[in-house]
């Protein structure tokens, strides 16, 4: 496997660096360019992320005005993967995601450089907008992400009523109209009888690729992925959504603060808390799809044979660059551990779902 990690140089003028400096949590963008090979592109540029903000290595969010493409993008997101060890989680993932058949953003590891200093490693993410429905051939249709954990597809969270239909979510493409469609859909999660609900609710959702999702999400085991982490495209041909992952680096086997997670931390069905999940899983025909579903990828995907070369070439592609990133290179021993780490995880984190499964009826 091929995998080269190309060279970005970022260029911010003094003020505009104290600027973006002052206040971590503004998402108001500065101006800055960005050089890769032998273009040079002007750009907006705003850190991104939450919790990451506080971080030492930031993550980054750039809007290309000049030219105003960059790779058939308009903007991308620089990942800094502060806490994953590996540096790999977040693409191992979302390309395990679409080995499942499953719509992801394409992920590539670049080196970044700011105004001079050699700033690491980063994981550069697609943006989920209308370029990427394109880029597939897909009809353009809007597009939510799920921007916290009140994105759980109920009208409640921890009992209490939410604010609107649309809590938890933003609208990242498409118009105002198209919010009939998204308040539909949770209209008829919650409100659709028991008697009617596996009939009516695949108008709205495409069961297929949401159990899919969902069983990827449960094999890599994203605790945060199944109320917070994902996206919601409409298909304007066959008027249903599907689910797209979304910031994965706290899995196989890995906390957001980068501690060890036990194969058993995420049950087989997911996070209770997302109420689509637990309603489809209720009814006979979905279960039985879910369970077939999972248990094949378990014997063919989720598996060290099926990904053992991929992550032995992603860790020996980016060791060289580990060694080198300020902020990684005192860790390399934990990095070379990573590889084995995953593995064992993968091992452990099956034979806990095969058991499970057993009585998954």
């Amino acid at each position: 496997m091929s995998y080269l990690i190309p060279s970005y140089f970022l260029i911010i003028e003094k003020e505009d660096l104290e600027d973006l400096r002052y206040d971590i949590w503004d998402d108001q963008p500065v101006p800055a360019y960005l050089k890769v090979a032998k273009a040079t592109y002007d750009i907006d540029i705003a850190y991104r992320g939450s919790y990451t903000r506080k971080f030492k290595k930031k993550s980054y969010w750039i809007e290309f005005v000049n030219p105003s493409r960059y790779a058939g993008a308009r903007e991308i997101h620089l990942n800094a993967e502060y806490k994953d060890p590996s540096l790999m989680r977040n693409k191992l993932s979302l390309d395990f995601f679409e080995d499942l058949g499953v719509l992801s953003p394409h992920s590539q590891h670049i080196n970044l450089t700011r105004n001079g200093s050699f700033k690491g490693v980063y994981l550069q993410l697609e943006s989920v907008d209308d370029l990427f429905l394109e880029k597939r051939g897909l009809p353009l249709g809007p597009i939510y992400y799920a921007v916290n954990n009140n994105a759980n597809f109920s009208f409640l969270r921890d009992g209490k009523q939410k604010k609107s239909l649309l809590s938890g979510y933003e609208r990242a493409f498409g118009s105002s109209s198209d919010d009939d469609f998204f308040h539909d859909l949770i209209n008829k999660i919650n409100t659709l009888p028991q008697s009617d609900f596996s009939s009516e609710i695949k108008h709205y959702i495409h069961i297929d690729k949401y159990l899919h999702w969902l069983a990827g999400a449960v094999c890599t085991m994203n605790n945060d992925g199944f109320t917070h982490n994902y996206a919601l495209y409409r298909n304007s041909e066959t008027g249903l959504f599907e689910i797209i992952p979304w910031d994965y680096d706290a899995t196989w086997g890995r906390k957001v603060s980068g501690g060890v997670m036990h194969c058993d931390y995420v049950a087989i069905e997911g996070k209770k808390d997302n109420n689509l999940s637990c309603l489809l899983l209720q009814v006979p025909e979905f279960r039985k799809l879910y369970r077939n579903i999972l248990e094949e990828i378990l014997e063919t995907k989720f598996t060290v044979e099926y990904l053992e070369d991929k992550v032995a070439s992603l860790h020996q592609t980016l060791r060289p660059h580990v060694l080198l990133d300020p902020y990684k290179k005192k860790k390399v021993d934990t990095f070379d551990g990573e590889p084995e780490f995953i593995f064992q995880f993968i091992r452990e984190r099956s034979s806990y779902l095969k058991k499970q499964l057993v009585d998954f009826l």
